[in-house]
């Protein structure tokens, strides 16, 4: 293969100051988004496989991420698909400088970071973020496909020439530059990794870990160990949010929560989302007992785009009153990089919505019917999820209607009508309007509490939040 150089028109030469200025504080996605395509070259060589269109060895399917600190370069590799010199000039090239102009005019007074890269498909190029110089090396899965290498500096300029890998797949070397330093350093990397790629669905591997193997018995009889150096796979490949309820055991929903969540205390209930129409969602919803602190629990529920995490901003995809919830949603629905803009208007986000609402509703509803006494014991807890979602959701009301509980001052617990029927016969006035009492503090309130009661009053305790 002979070397060929290109040089894209002048109006482009502006795109990446562009995209430096506006993902300047997001640059760790960078690594969040090369990973992610590698996956998805791991997945398509094994789909072609099973349809019979790749005759050749898949193997195992694995991305790794590697460090050299020394050299300045941080390796993204795949056994996926590999690209042919051709097929770099499609995807790599033009997908990144068509439009430049538009983009240019459109995007230079953008303030949102992830509009430029999910308009522009530019996720490759957030490599130069942290790169003055990016390399490909890559060999295709085709037939006497020849190995090739990609090379740009940031600039309008690349260059393809004959590569010198030798295996399928693809290998992103990045020149980290001096501004970005920070990202050679293992600890840093593995942070982002368990960030963004921790439940990814090919392994990630990165570098090794110290292992103790047992190795035979001492004299004594007691087992021995051996330090072994094994892959550092840094990803669950199969969360349980991509399994069957039927498949899994209360075991591995809580074992999952505390793999979340190590510090926290063990959830009241959970409830397992999946649908595939009218849009798809998977995920795991938990119900945590609420702390005294609620900003503290906020922001914990995951929103990730097929098993990529994305945000744990999600208050224009789960309802403002279920956001003390903890736990994972996926939607293929929702763009990896995706826009404020784009959750607030996108139809799928508010069916997503009321979908959640409906779960939520439907879940309390079944604990309610199916174990009264165990619900009453969870009220403190889940009461002011409901009275919330009550007042702030009409549909939510509907049904939460039939399952929110009234508490009196004798500790005893009702629904709305069960109450009614209660106090109706000696709290309805003249005008046939049931009378209700409540107090908001019974330990100062105890006198009037004690004068009704005598007279055969009920009293209602509304001391929550």
């Amino acid at each position: 293969m002979t070397t060929e150089k290109g040089s894209i028109s002048i109006h482009t030469e502006n795109i990446f100051p562009i995209i430096k200025k506006f993902l300047y504080s997001d640059n760790e996605i960078f690594l969040r988004e090369l990973v992610s395509n590698a996956v998805d070259a791991v997945q398509k060589i094994k789909r072609l496989g099973a349809l019979g269109q790749y005759n050749g060895e898949v193997g195992e399917p694995l991305v790794e991420v590697s460090l050299d600190a020394a050299a300045k370069t941080i390796t993204i590799s795949d056994n996926g698909l590999g690209m042919t010199a051709e097929e770099i000039k499609k995807y790599i090239n033009q997908v990144a400088f068509s439009g430049a102009s538009e983009f240019v005019e459109k995007f230079k007074d953008a303030k949102d970071a992830n509009e430029i890269i999910g308009k522009f498909g530019l996720g490759f190029y957030s490599a130069f973020m942290v790169a003055d110089l990016v390399e490909i090396q890559t060999l295709s899965y085709q037939d006497v496909a020849e190995p090739a290498k990609w090379t740009c500096d940031g600039s309008t300029s690349f260059e393809i020439s004959e590569g010198s890998r030798t295996t399928r797949g693809t290998s992103i070397i990045l020149h980290v530059n001096a501004e970005s330093e920070e990202f050679l350093s293992e600890q840093k990397l593995q942070e982002i990794l368990d960030k963004y790629a921790k439940f990814l669905p090919v392994p990630i591997k990165f570098g090794t870990k110290t292992e103790q193997e047992e190795d035979g018995v001492d004299e004594e009889g007691k087992a021995k160990y051996t330090s072994v150096e094994v892959d550092n796979i840094v990803n669950t490949t199969n969360p349980i949010w991509t399994k069957a309820p039927a498949d899994l055991s209360d075991e591995d929903y809580l074992d999952f929560y505390k793999q979340l969540y190590p510090f926290s205390e063990d959830p009241l209930f959970w409830i397992h989302l999946n649908v595939d129409y009218p849009f798809n969602l998977t995920g795991v919803l938990y119900f945590p007992k609420v702390k005294d602190d609620f900003d503290m629990q906020r922001n914990k529920i995951k929103l990730f785009s097929r098993q990529v995490f994305i945000t744990d901003e999600v208050k224009d995809i789960v309802p403002e009153f279920l956001m003390l919830l903890h736990g994972v949603i996926d939607s293929p629905d929702i763009p990896l990089n995706v826009s404020r803009s784009f959750l607030q208007a996108d139809s799928n986000v508010k069916k997503i919505n009321s979908y959640i609402t409906k779960k939520v509703a439907d879940k309390l509803a079944e604990l309610f019917n199916k174990d009264r006494t165990a619900y009453e014991e969870k009220w403190s807890n889940i009461g002011l999820f409901v009275k919330y979602g009550m007042i702030s959701e009409e549909k939510f009301y509907d049904k939460g209607k039939d399952f929110a509980l009234l508490t009196n001052t004798k500790g005893e617990n009702f629904t709305f009508e069960e109450y009614k029927e209660k106090v109706a016969p000696a709290q309805t006035d003249k005008n046939g309007n049931v009378v209700y009492l409540y107090t908001t503090d019974p330990d100062k309130q105890d006198g009037f509490i004690q004068s009704a009661e005598k007279k055969g009053y009920d009293v209602l305790v509304m001391s929550s939040p």
